[in-house]
This record gives C-alpha cells, sequence and structure tokens, in this order.
C-alpha cells in the first residue's frame, strides 16, 4: 500500500467520522457509531469504510441501509474539501472484531479456568 493510500484511508477516516457526529441527522445514525477503519483500492475510486456500533450489531442492517444510502452525502462533502482528481465511491461494511475479539477472550478465560494448574 502507498503512502499516499494510507493517508487517504486516515484523512477519510476522520472526515466520515466528523460528518456523523456533526452533519448527519439520520436517528439511525446515533453518536455510539464507529468508523472503525477506511480501505481506499489503489486506483482511488472505491474505498471500502468499516463500521461498528458500540451497543453491538442489533441494529446492523438499519445502520447499514442508511450509510449506504448517504454515502453519495459523504462523497461530497469530503470533496468539497479534498483536491484528489478521484473522489473514491464509499461501501460501507460491518466490521465485527470487536465482538469477535471479546468471545475470543471469553473462550479463552474459560479453558484457562477449567485447567489445572500445575
Amino acid at each position: 500500500m502507498s503512502r499516499r493510500v494510507k493517508k487517504l484511508n486516515q484523512l477519510f477516516r476522520a472526515d466520515i467520522s466528523a460528518l456523523l457526529q456533526k452533519e448527519v441527522r439520520d436517528p439511525r445514525l446515533d453518536t455510539l457509531l464507529s468508523v472503525n477503519e477506511v480501505d481506499v483500492s489503489e486506483d482511488m475510486r472505491h474505498a471500502t469504510v468499516y463500521v461498528s456500533h458500540l451497543a453491538g450489531d442489533e441494529h446492523k442492517d438499519e445502520i447499514l441501509a442508511a450509510l449506504n444510502a448517504a454515502a453519495g452525502f459523504f462523497r461530497t462533502e469530503i470533496a468539497k474539501k479534498t483536491d484528489i482528481r478521484y473522489m473514491p465511491v464509499f461501501n460501507f461494511i460491518w466490521d465485527d472484531t470487536i465482538e469477535r475479539g471479546v468471545r475470543l477472550n471469553t473462550l479463552i478465560d474459560r479453558v484457562t479456568q477449567h485447567q489445572p494448574e500445575d
């Protein structure tokens, strides 16, 4: 991954987070939403945005539908502030790494509790 793509990943992550906090008025997108990572393709035409909700994935489909419906808004607002030739199309995907990490830690704790100590 080039240094430019890494910088764009960071920039888009910060900009999308700021827009979610300050500009978006959709009640499905409340303040507990977290933008975990942005992955811009090498040709800079597409960007995958990984999001999660701190309360879990109970409203996952609603949140993703709202975010993907607002993808054009994010693209337009970020394009106004950014001077790049191609503004990527944003695609929002649910990031469940936090939930998987918690589940893995729980399983490890269970296994270590049942092991006899030497």
